[in-house]
């Protein structure tokens, strides 16, 4: 419509000579382009106009679309219309073509080299150059290198066309200049290609052109040489790249036809190791026409009704207790690679169903089609990960993994697919028994997840669906904490306090709230920040636990003009729905807003105002919010409110911002926007969150590719990071193995763990087999893999890094049962990854033990003596981590009232550093772009 628009507008036509060209970059744009230039054209109001569009030689799909393009314009011809114009470019948008496929798993969309790009240009120059052909599509041969240029006027030559107005050439304006003018004056006029702004929007132009610089000095690229051609090296190289592209246009060896091939009507096929699903493409027009399919259904869909009866009475729960109890038996038995092969199987069969998920989540939880699409992909990954992990399990190095029998696994409404499906499937590879609640408001999607993994080989007994009568429910809810073995849980700290107020000493692995924030500097790119933070803060309304309710601009970026206009125009330019109608950018909220979000829709804090004030629209839906003067401390900066809610903060200085960004009880997730590399780096030494993102959106994490999980009141209990390598370890318990014969000479890398092998051979009460295992194991541990940076995926274009940081509030504490040299290898452990832990203990320390210590804080005290210290400490927000060495676990958790702040490791000390390590620090999944334009940055470099 806007296109039609402009061209009535225009006064375009034969009578006012302007001419209308329509350009694209991006590959997800060309059959849209191409539909809506055609469409526009076959009108009668536009039949005599003469326009333009492009195509680009680097997509194989070039040749093909051509021809449709002459097809059309020759029967547009015998309708009386006028010729079209395709401008024929080699394709600037290569690099992020590149990010685009390494970031989704796509198949790459241009040909596979230089070479064969400069072969189907050349093909398509020899398609398109022909008398009868030029009158219905007239040809712009553009680009910048001399051989191309030569080859399309050779062969213009032999076929006797002139340069006679359906042919032109094209150059671009303020690149190779001394060139372009020896083709000006060889061939006469040249028509330049050149940004035209407004003089206060100049940085706009500059930035096209550092994109062109940037894409035209690549190494493989002829401008990269175009000022050394006087070199008869140079030459000779640039004639034999031309020479190998024309005999492989003549070999018959050059692919034509699109590369992505991806149609989601038949069901994708799951790699046979761990690699991350695709999502679905949505530039295929076969995934469009099954993404119209879904959305037709979604409104009245009823998907995942009557899978399950309510279940009203604590004898049922009873009764589904016992039955989940008794097939855990068998299913522990199986080993870790018999039960890799049925997560397997559910992974292939959430791809089978991969439509179906969508429909009932947008159907009942208002999510949108590309925010559904990538939870099943997210299941997916779980599963397959997850199955990998399991294998793992079987080979725990010097401790036994036992499983526990029934974890309940209570997701929450946002993330129907991906977070269920996460917490059941990891309780699954643990080989526990599952208690499966799904929310409330969700119970259909959960209910499709579980018949899937029924279908899949789960026994129904082993995997209990359950859904409670509301009336009870809270009592019921109430009998399930009690009674299960531990408790998944996402959803708010608030919960997670109830949860434990009913058992204190509750295995409870939460990841709950979040108050996230992205700080954007003035050395950010402002273009990419706003579209970042529009993305972060608005995506499935806000609804996101990693969400970013709050930008923090810092100095001259809080007084910017460009990025408030951008970002007022980018949050009301968005189209709000529902998700049947797939234009829809921003959807509804799952349940209608009350409470804090409500208020935050609602009211505006001291010295605040709505820059753009959110309304209610329709059931559920309301517009987005933007709020600015927020202030340091206020309401709004230290609530969660978990909706379609943005608001701005302006700090003096980077460390403002930071201190601002720590200052919230959570510590989920957190980003920066800055192409200021010591910025970056004082960001990253102080930021206190789990997962964090560098110039780029802080939501959509990925399995593997960046384990979630947070810090402070962001997760509680014992756990790690969902969708990383130490997830399952947490989910069951460890019994030693200090079984095998140990080599002659012991090597231990680490000074700490070497020096506290020598003190511990001058006692003689410690068990010097059973202390050399278990610093060995730690030593292991720590090489490979706490003192390493982990990045897995290697895309190249991102780097996401999963590394390990000293943890922070810990304390070991040796109880009256306990054993010194226990406490010995704990704190020699702990002090080798960087941990500078207190020691609580009830045995006296030996001289050897005390001076080993040193400067460590040491306090001898009873167990009774600790449990009031504790009692006295439950509370704070950065949290506490106890490594209990013997006492009694259930009396210091009631001790601590249950609280959500304190974390309780009392497994028996094995000789598995990978379990033993685990307490003593903090993981972090940090993910950087780390590309400018797709093109390779140096802006990491020394920081990450």
């Amino acid at each position: 419509m806007r296109w039609k628009s402009l061209c009535r507008c225009s006064g375009w036509g034969a009578e006012t000579g302007t001419f209308i060209n329509l350009d694209m970059e991006e590959y997800k744009d060309l059959d849209l382009t191409i539909d809506v230039f055609t469409a526009i054209l076959d009108r009668d109001e536009f039949l005599t106009y003469r326009a333009g569009i492009v195509l680009q030689a680097y997509l194989p799909d070039a040749r093909g679309r051509l021809a449709d393009l002459t097809e059309w314009a020759q029967e547009r011809r015998k309708r009386g219309g006028a010729p079209i114009k395709v401008r024929l470019v080699k394709g600037a948008n290569l690099a992020m073509e590149l990010v685009d496929a390494a970031i989704h798993g796509w198949e790459l969309t241009v040909e596979p080299s230089k070479v064969a790009t400069d072969a189907n240009y050349m093909a398509v120059l020899s398609d398109a150059l022909t008398p009868e052909r030029l009158d219905s599509v007239n040809i712009g041969v553009a680009g910048m290198n001399l051989y191309s240029l030569a080859y399309a006027l050779t062969l213009m030559e032999d076929r006797g066309i002139g340069l006679d107005g359906r042919v032109d050439v094209e150059m671009l304006a303020g690149m190779a200049t001394p060139q372009s003018r020896a083709v000006r004056d060889s061939i006469g006029p040249l028509l330049y290609y050149v940004p035209v702004v407004r003089p206060t929007e100049y940085d706009v132009a500059v930035a096209y052109l550092v994109r062109r610089l940037e894409e035209n000095s690549a190494p493989a690229n002829f401008m990269s040489n175009v000022f050394d051609l006087d070199k008869s090296e140079v030459r000779r190289h640039e004639a034999e790249c031309f020479k190998a592209a024309a005999e492989l246009m003549e070999s018959g060896e050059l692919h034509f036809g699109p590369n992505r091939l991806q149609d989601r009507h038949t069901p994708a096929t799951i790699a046979e190791g761990f690699a991350n699903a695709p999502d679905t493409d949505p530039a295929l027009m076969a995934n469009i026409a099954w993404a119209e399919e879904i959305a037709g259904r979604m409104k009245e869909s009823t998907l995942g009704t009557n899978v399950v009866d309510v279940i009203s009475t604590p004898e049922e729960i009873e009764d589904v207790l016992a039955r989940v109890k008794k097939a855990q038996v068998k299913w522990a038995k199986k080993s870790g690679k018999e039960r890799a092969a049925v997560l397997r199987a559910i992974g292939q069969g959430f791809e089978n169903h991969r439509g179906e998920l969508i429909e009932v989540a947008g159907s009942e939880a208002g999510k949108l089609f590309d925010q559904g699409d990538v939870e099943v992909s997210e299941a997916t990954d779980f599963a397959l990960y997850y199955a990998s992990l399991a294998e793992e399990l079987d080979d725990l190095d010097g401790a036994t993994y036992k499983p526990v029998q029934t974890t309940l696994v209570t997701p929450p409404w946002n993330f129907p697919m991906a977070i269920p499906a996460g917490g059941a499937l990891a309780a699954l590879a643990a080989g526990s028994g599952v208690l499966f609640k799904p929310a409330y408001l969700t119970r259909r999607t959960g209910a499709l997840l579980a018949k899937i993994m029924w279908e899949a080989g789960v026994p129904k007994d082993l995997l209990a669906l359950i859904d409670l009568d509301r009336v009870h429910s809270s009592s019921l809810g109430e009998q399930l904490v009690r009674e299960a073995d531990q408790v998944i849980l996402t959803g708010s700290i608030e919960t997670a306090e109830r949860f434990r107020s009913w058992r204190p000493d509750l295995r409870l692995f939460a990841e709950t709230s979040g108050k996230n924030a992205i700080i954007v500097t003035p050395q950010a790119d402002m273009d990419l920040a706003v579209r970042d933070v529009v993305t972060s803060a608005f995506g499935h309304a806000g609804q996101k636990c990693s969400a970013s309710s709050l930008v923090i601009l810092v100095g001259s970026a809080g007084f910017s003009k460009r990025f408030q206009r951008q970002l007022v125009d980018s949050v009301r330019s968005m189209k709000l729905g529902y998700p049947w109608d797939l234009s829809t950018q921003m959807g509804p909220c799952v349940e209608e807003p009350r409470g804090k979000l409500l208020s935050g829709l609602t009211q505006l804090g001291a010295g605040e105002r709505w820059i753009i004030k959110p309304e209610r629209l329709g059931d559920r839906l309301w517009s987005p919010g933007v709020r600015t003067g927020v202030k340091p401390g206020s309401e709004y900066h230290l609530t969660e409110y978990f909706g379609p809610i943005l608001g701005i903060m302006r700090a003096d200085t980077l460390e403002e911002a930071v201190e601002w960004q720590n200052a919230v009880e959570f510590g989920l997730t957190a980003g920066i926007h800055s192409l200021d590399t010591d910025e970056i780096g004082y960001w990253l030494e102080n930021v206190h969150a789990g997962n964090v993102y560098i110039n780029r959106t802080i939501t959509g994490a990925i399995v593997r590719r960046q384990p979630f999980g947070g810090w402070k009141r962001s997760s509680v209990g014992a756990g790690t990071k969902a969708g990383g390598p130490n997830y399952l370890i947490g989910l069951g318990h460890v019994e030693p193995d200090f079984s095998g014969e140990l080599p002659k000479q012991v090597h231990i890398a680490s000074d700490v763990l070497r020096k506290s092998r020598s003190v511990a051979s001058t006692m003689s009460f410690i068990d010097q087999d059973r202390y050399v295992r278990v610093i060995r194991g730690m030593d292991a541990a720590r090489e490979a893999e706490f003192s390493q940076v982990h990045d897995p995926s290697q895309l190249g274009v991102e780097k996401n890094c999963f590394r390990y940081l000293p943890a922070t509030g810990v304390i070991i504490r040796l109880s009256e049962n306990g054993n010194l040299g226990d406490l010995l290898a704990v704190a020699a452990g702990a002090l080798s990854v960087g941990c500078q832990p207190q020691i609580s203990s009830a045995v006296s320390l030996s001289r050897q033990v005390a001076e080993f210590l040193g400067s460590v804080p040491v306090t001898i005290e009873s167990d009774a003596a600790f449990e009031q210290y504790m009692s006295g400490h439950r509370t704070t927000a950065d949290g506490l981590r106890v490594r209990l060495l013997g006492g009694d676990a259930a009396s210091l958790a009631n001790a601590v009232q249950g609280s959500v702040d304190v974390a309780i490791y009392s497994e028996p000390l094995t000789a598995s550093g990978r379990v033993e390590l685990l307490p003593f620090v903090f993981e972090q999944a940090v993910s950087a772009t780390n590309h400018r334009f797709g093109n390779p940055t140096k802006l990491l470099e020394g920081v990450l």
